[in-house]
């Protein structure tokens, strides 16, 4: 089996909303360097009915539509004077989109529940660094034998972060379950987007910085994150079933007192589980990294249909001897406290970091481990008229400065087992090296043997 590429083709917006050449301004959110990267994921849509219209027709008719008010999003981005970035909306460019197919249903690959590395790889356009910036979206469209497709999209992180994206892709959906005939019924969307972003997340004047980000942000102009030589990685994907999460939840609660969310605990335990079977020296700096959203957080909050980077970095940061060493009921009280350092204080004063030391290189430097809860970001209610998607599945290995991030992800609605009531799925990014000894933690997890944590 394997993907075979039918065609490339270009989509224009049907109604193009500018006739000059201009340059539109990003956030210190946006340009944020660990954002120079591209995110690769896929969406799996099962063929719902026997007489759908052709998807491929559907969905770029309605991303022509919804192309005019996103128009940016066929912008180039460039280098300007300071190392920071800009876009640049030339009038009769497009956005790339690629027509494949494979010669099998999708419930024979299990909807690509945990698909094959190689497969996957083949389901999302991989643009390198250069074609990135010159097209920040690139889409595919691969159809499936039995009627069922799966929607690959490569998004540079500089132009949108994940919310940001899905409102695009909702923009979309929302004409097309109007489509009639392959022409969308309504032209205008219930949600329009918002650009202005130099001003909605602008720096202050004079600039004032209130937190003590340099505790875990350094100033290093030739650290590039996604550059460091871990050896190879390989995805690894777990099954996380609630009465293991109930179990360790209450056993965190008789040791410490506190309640934890299931990102706390389980990040706690991923956390502290990849760093022990990689063997990091004692020593060593390591980091939690994730990403809080500040649309309702900052004052006054971002409009409705903002769809720029619209989260800041939080980090909880501990030596690899203190991670794996201190009671594991520590470590999550740390990762729950740092949510309260997330104000609209923080936010400001982050922006104001940035702009102040943006050309001496801001990183967070070597190990840091990304986390991203996936379940409830709505990835999974992009419906374009057959349903929403049965998997949503990340391929990206570059997150929040991360060469290691982990994801928190919905089983496929279409395993309705694992689905109602068993808990979800855990796609960990690790060392090659690292595999079994991560596994053997794992399975301690699923035992419910949490003594050696004291």
């Amino acid at each position: 089996m394997e993907v075979i590429i039918q065609e490339t083709t270009t989509l224009y917006p049907s109604n193009p909303p500018f006739n000059h050449p201009h340059t539109l301004p990003l956030s210190h959110l946006d340009t944020d360097l660990n954002l120079h990267v591209t995110f690769r994921y896929f969406r799996v849509y099962a063929n719902q009915s026997q007489h759908q219209p052709d998807p491929f027709n559907v969905i770029t008719a309605a991303i022509g539509t919804t192309l005019g008010p996103y128009y940016p999003l066929t912008g180039t981005i460039r280098p300007v004077i300071g190392g920071r970035f800009e876009l640049h909306c030339t009038p009769g460019k497009g956005l790339p989109i690629i027509r494949a197919s494979m010669d099998c249903s999708l419930e024979s690959l299990n909807y690509l529940e945990d698909p094959d590395d190689t497969l996957a790889e083949h389901l999302v356009p991989n643009p390198d660094s250069a074609e990135a910036m010159e097209h920040p979206m690139i889409l595919q469209i691969t159809l499936f034998k039995c009627g069922g497709y799966v929607l690959g999209s490569a998004v540079h992180n500089m132009l949108c972060d994940g919310l940001g994206a899905s409102e695009f892709f909702n923009g979309v959906a929302e004409l097309a379950r109007g489509a009639t005939d392959i022409i969308p019924s309504a032209t205008r969307l219930t949600v329009e987007p918002v650009w202005d972003r130099a001003t909605l997340l602008g720096t202050r004047e004079p600039s004032r910085v209130e937190f003590p980000f340099e505790e875990f942000l350094s100033l290093d102009k030739g650290f590039s994150p996604y550059l460091q030589n871990v050896g190879p990685t390989i995805r690894v994907c777990f099954p996380v079933l609630e009465k293991w999460l109930d179990g360790f939840k209450e056993y965190l609660f008789e040791r410490s007192g506190s309640r934890f969310t299931t990102f706390e605990a389980l990040g706690a335990f991923i956390w502290r589980a990849r760093v022990k079977a990689s063997n990091i020296p004692k020593d060593k700096k390591v980091k939690f990294a994730y990403l809080m959203n500040i649309r309702k957080l900052v004052n006054p909050p971002l409009p409705r249909g903002y769809w720029g980077n619209g989260c800041i970095q939080m980090y909880v940061q501990l030596t690899a001897g203190e991670l794996t060493q201190r009671p594991i009921w520590e470590t999550a009280t740390l990762i729950k406290n740092s949510k309260f350092n997330a104000t609209d204080e923080y936010v400001k004063s982050y922006i104001d970091f940035q702009n102040e030391n943006y050309e001496k290189g801001i990183t967070a430097g070597e190990g840091v481990s990304g986390f991203t809860d996936w379940r409830h970001l709505g990835h999974s209610k992009v419906d374009f008229g057959s349903g929403g998607p049965v998997t949503v599945y990340p391929l990206s290995k570059h997150f929040l400065g991360s060469v290691e991030p982990c994801y928190f992800l919905p089983y496929s609605s279409s395993d309705k087992e694992k689905k109602d009531g068993h808990g979800f799925k855990v796609l960990v990014c690790l060392r090659e090296s690292a595999k079994d000894g991560f596994t053997a933690e794992m399975d301690k997890f699923s035992r419910l043997e949490f003594d050696y944590f004291c």
